[in-house]
């Protein structure tokens, strides 16, 4: 053995090995893909974690099924790049770094003004920026850190202003008064992929507004009453017989006294409700375009933080709720409220905070989406991008066919400040790609837009700008479009979406072929994971305690695309005993190896269980690549476990012991030969899964010089000169018999110490070699095997044990394997002892009065027992008839 191939310790301790082989990864350039290459690109955008963030099972759940895919591609010789980055996370991070002003200084960024609140921010950052980076390193994401962005970086914000200039110039972004999301905790507000819907109980109060000029009313119902200062309209349906009588007329606000008009809109569904309905134009966005259609005003009634302002009249700097209850109390004090009915409706909610959203009028940007949404349903309808599955297809179709424009600017600091500049003197309002200072129509001073821009406009972007566009780079003509997007379905609408009409928008071509969604990591009940819960669970303790490559296992075990998975301790504990399986297999290999090259031996020098094993080996290898084409990756993961654990660990090792302990013959080498490629194909298999310990084991084995990581070696292809098969059933007859013994004796507690002679009759003699006798004599207890077509002349039936498989029938001297009297004496006395049983039971449930009064549950434990002693007793008197 060469030595440069390094001992692997008694014990696998991940610790041990996992930073120093990462270390060494970065050092050696591997993640950089080469310039200089000519093979097919593959290339994935990390889904950006926030900057503020630290990882969680989602994170690592998605960065793993990505570097699963990364690293099966790169060794696969494609010339493979995994862009590794963060997104600013405008509001989440703007709330940490002004809950640490006010929790340590007492300050509010007002305090310190926009200037030194932002270099606040970028010092925030600089310091615990790269948290989550170094967390995805000890992960083993093999992204390319030479290659790192943040959504703010120089490039990214150059593109951000590019973007916005040109949809501006083209009309597609444009300032309006509309209705939009406020989130009156963040002062913001949220375009509609940030509201959260949510069932909450509520009333609908039943409010008499009282006609003008007449005793009578109309009654109007409102989950929202405090919102009635806005009022400015009663609607109802034209077509409704019953109100149409009173368009036109004028009734009076209750609580206000002022007038509104009674006007006709088919908004209002007939049969719905009273058929008459409130109309806010200010405070409800189907109520500001029936505002539009009839000129109505739109009186906005709340403040920022969601406390009622001027118009509220006597409520004013109430909270919207205090306001509720107070309204509806005087409400009915004075006669106006008729009742108040239970209702749960669906309220918007800041997916941020939680906090409910309040809809109202603001002056906001907005992207005019239709036109650019058209395109983006398109490719995906005509196949250009595939979703898996496919049915997340309908989740993109419903937001894309339905979407209205998109609000994008936030009421925050910290984030790209809208290109805007206003000239206070002339009026005139510049949207620039550079900062300007003065009006180019009457050169006086210009302000830019305080507003920022919403975070997802920066990170649709994400798949061209990490690859230097505006500017036509290498790596955009070489990487562009990327291969496959990897995330969660929770952000189809947020992100994917986005990124689809801006690729198709500004490349002018499609930013993904392939958008593989994965489901959420919940919790060993399929509980969501949640603070509330306290059912969280750290990645990072249980790499410190498991290993990377345990959590990495058990994140990709069972993982179906787009469905969620549960996380349970017997998932890392079977991950780690996986590990250990692998290790302890790899050291016997290890030391029994003398050779320093694990070339394949010729054919003709090969035994029936080399064939066998190399022929089980090639059909794991062409299902594993066949399984990770198709983004299955928890049916490779599970291929490889069974082929690993039972065919390789618990079959071949043993039958190749043998030949491994007999160090002088020629087929030793051949055996090590086998073991070795076999062993090294696993390693090879299992890396992108498994990467730091198949890195470990691999360096212990002997290996070509060129492949000096498994990181770079080929990854394995299906060789169809490798296929054995006629071999392959010879060695899985002899298999099926090893078995079928060990199960029988398992079955009668035979220990395997104690040996028996086997007696094998068949018609197929050949599959039955006198080389296959040491498989039964190491692995079924023989000690001696014997094969014909039949031995009815020698032996009886009732002195043997007979098992039956596909090729033939096995003997088994009972005198081998037990000593009768004793065995007839042991079962006579548990037969006894089960027929005791069985009566005390069967008296018991005779009983009337226990059947009557113990709870059904133990009524039935006991008929369970009963039935379970009454099987044990027949199979006892069986082996007792076969004994005498």
């Amino acid at each position: 053995m060469a030595q440069s191939y390094h001992e692997l310790p008694k014990t696998y301790n991940p610790a041990d090995f996992e930073e120093r082989i990462y270390q060494n990864w970065c050092d050696k350039g591997y993640f950089t893909p080469d310039p200089t290459s000519d093979a097919e690109h593959f290339s994935v955008v990390i889904p950006p974690p926030n900057v503020t963030g630290q990882l969680h099972m989602g994170h690592a759940l998605d960065e793993t099924l990505q570097d699963i895919l990364v690293r099966h591609k790169r060794m696969q010789g494609y010339n493979t790049l995994w862009v590794p980055g963060t997104d600013h996370a405008g509001i989440a991070t703007q709330i940490k770094v002004e809950e640490q002003l006010r929790v340590n200084e007492g300050l509010t960024r007002y305090d310190l003004g926009r200037e030194k609140f932002l270099e606040r921010v970028w010092d925030w950052k600089n310091r615990y920026g790269d948290r989550i980076i170094s967390q995805l390193k000890k992960l083993g994401a093999s992204c390319d850190w030479t290659r790192e962005r943040f959504t703010m970086d120089e490039g990214c914000s150059r593109a951000v202003r590019e973007v916005f200039v040109n949809l501006y110039d083209k009309g597609l972004i444009y300032r309006g008064h509309r209705i939009i999301n406020w989130c009156p905790h963040c002062l913001t507000a949220l375009s509609d992929a940030e509201v959260e819907y949510k069932d909450q109980p509520g009333h609908f109060w039943h409010i008499k507004y009282p006609i003008k000029g007449e005793d009578g009313y109309v009654v109007v119902a409102t989950t929202r009453p405090e919102t009635m200062f806005g009022d400015t309209a009663v609607a109802v349906n034209p077509e409704d017989e019953d109100m149409k009588h009173l368009i036109g007329k004028t009734l009076i606000l209750p609580a206000v006294g002022r007038e509104i008009p009674v006007i006709a809109d088919d908004y209002v569904e007939i049969g719905f409700g009273t058929g008459c309905v409130k109309i806010t134009p200010a405070h409800d966005p189907n109520d500001f375009l029936v505002g539009q259609r009839h000129n109505l005003e739109q009186i906005k009634v709340m403040n920022d933080d969601a406390t009622m302002n001027a118009y509220a009249g006597k409520y004013e700097g109430m909270d919207r709720y205090e306001c509720r209850k107070a309204l509806v109390a005087d409400l009915e004090a004075d006669g106006f409220l008729i009742k108040a009915e239970p209702h749960d409706h669906n309220v918007g909610t800041c997916y941020r905070c939680g906090t409910t959203v309040e809809p109202m009028t603001s002056d906001q940007w907005f992207v005019k989406m239709k036109p650019l949404a058209e395109p983006a349903i398109e490719a995906v309808e005509n196949g250009s991008i595939n979703f898996i599955p496919e049915r997340f297809s309908k989740n993109y179709f419903n937001w894309m066919n339905n979407i209205l424009d998109w609000c994008i600017s936030r009421q925050l600091w910290w984030g790209h400040r809208i290109p805007a500049f206003y000239c206070d003197d002339c009026g005139e309002m510049t949207v620039s790609k550079e900062d300007i200072t003065v009006c180019p129509k009457c050169g006086k001073p210009v302000r830019q837009e305080e507003d920022v821009l919403d975070t997802w406009f920066s990170s649709a972007l994400w798949p061209f700008s990490t690859l230097g566009w505006p500017d036509q780079t290498e790596d955009l003509a070489k990487y562009y479009p990327t291969s496959v997007l990897v995330t969660g379905y929770d952000i189809i609408t947020f992100w994917v979406s986005r990124m689809i009409f801006s690729g198709l928008e500004h490349m002018g071509e499609k930013p993904f072929s392939t958008v593989f969604i994965h489901g959420l990591v919940r919790d060993a009940q399929g509980r969501k994971m949640s603070k509330s819960l306290g059912n969280g669970i750290d990645p990072l303790e249980i790499i410190a305690k498991y290993g990377a490559d345990a959590l990495r296992f058990a994140l990709a075990t069972g993982n179906s695309p787009g469905n969620d998975m549960r996380f349970s301790d017997e998932k890392i504990e079977a991950a780690r005993n996986f590990a250990n399986k692998l290790w302890n297999a790899s050291r016997f290999v290890r030391m029994n190896l003398t050779i320093d090259d694990a070339t394949l031996p010729p054919i003709e020098d090969m035994a029936t269980e080399d064939k066998w094993i190399l022929t089980r080996y090639n059909e794991t290898v062409k299902a594993v690549n066949d399984s990770l084409e198709s983004f299955e990756v928890g049916v490779a993961l599970s291929t490889l476990y069974d082929f690993t654990w039972d065919v390789f660990c618990d079959w071949y090792i043993e039958l190749a012991k043998a030949r491994l302990n007999d160090k002088e013959s020629e087929a030793n080498v051949v055996a090590q030969k086998v073991i070795c490629h076999v062993l090294t194909g696993i390693l090879k298999l299992l890396h992108p899964f498994m990467p730091f310990i198949t890195e470990e084991i691999y360096q212990s084995l002997p290996h070509d010089e060129s492949e000096e990581s498994i990181m770079i070696a080929r990854y394995p292809a299906f060789d169809e000169t490798l296929l054995f098969p006629e071999d392959t059933e010879r060695m899985n007859v002899i298999i099926d018999a090893i078995r079928a013994i060990r199960n029988r004796r398992s079955e009668m507690n035979i220990v395997p110490s104690r040996r028996a002679k086997v007696y094998i009759a068949t018609a197929h003699p050949e599959y039955f070699p006198a080389s296959s006798a040491v498989f039964f004599q190491r692995l079924a207890s023989a000690s001696e095997v014997e094969v014909a077509e039949g031995f009815e002349s020698r032996l009886s039936a009732d002195e043997t044990v007979q098992i039956v498989t596909a090729a033939a029938t096995i003997l088994l001297p009972l005198s081998d394997i037990i000593d009768v009297e004793k065995e007839k004496a042991r079962l006579s006395a548990e037969q006894k002892k089960l027929e005791g049983e069985i009566a005390r039971l069967s008296a018991k449930l005779s009983n009337e009065g226990f059947v009557a009064k113990a709870p059904a549950a133990v009524v039935e434990g006991e008929r369970a027992k009963l039935e379970k002693y009454r099987e044990n007793l027949a199979g006892v008197i069986s082996a007792l008839e076969k004994l005498n």
